[in-house]
């Protein structure tokens, strides 16, 4: 299915983004239609996948995961069979926030949580230097998060 993503359906997905549970009543009033075009406007996206899905959004500071890292990560075999295996047991390890495959000096960057060095520490010794094909780890602490956000701007 095809829809136009046009100005009123950017206003609908930026509304969406700032708050996954606006009422559609609501929702309606900001974007100028009423319910029912709406709600359909929605429904396509989502039919057209556009709209992925819905989720709550939980402060890592609060859960006390207050160190980000950002580890670049060389693997030693690149073919196919070993980067699904890799992908794989990494997508395993809950303290990835996210995982990129990289075209470059490196294979792969990862954006890991901690609750402290020592914990970062743990985390790198037990399940990150384990992984299949894992090489060499560079690690970059973050010193203070300047912009972070979730959502693409429209």
């Amino acid at each position: 299915m095809s829809f136009e993503l046009d100005a009123t359906n950017r206003k609908i997905l930026d509304a969406l983004v700032r708050n996954a549970r606006i009422p559609v009543t609501e929702l309606s009033k900001e974007v100028g239609l009423s319910k029912t075009p709406v709600a359909y406007r929605i429904k396509q996206m989502e039919d057209a996948g556009l709209i992925t899905g819905y989720r709550a959004i939980l402060s890592p500071l609060k859960l006390g995961l207050t160190n980000v890292t950002y580890v670049e990560i060389t693997v030693s075999d690149t073919r196919q069979k070993a980067l699904e295996e890799f992908n794989a047991a990494i997508r395993k390890v809950p303290e990835v926030e996210e995982c990129y495959m990289i075209a470059g000096g490196f294979d792969y960057q990862v954006k890991l949580r901690s609750r402290s060095m020592a914990h970062y520490r743990q985390i790198m010794a037990e399940k990150i230097s384990t992984l299949p094909y894992v090489t060499s780890t560079t690690s970059y602490v973050a010193m203070e998060a300047i912009i972070e956000q979730s959502w693409v701007n429209l």
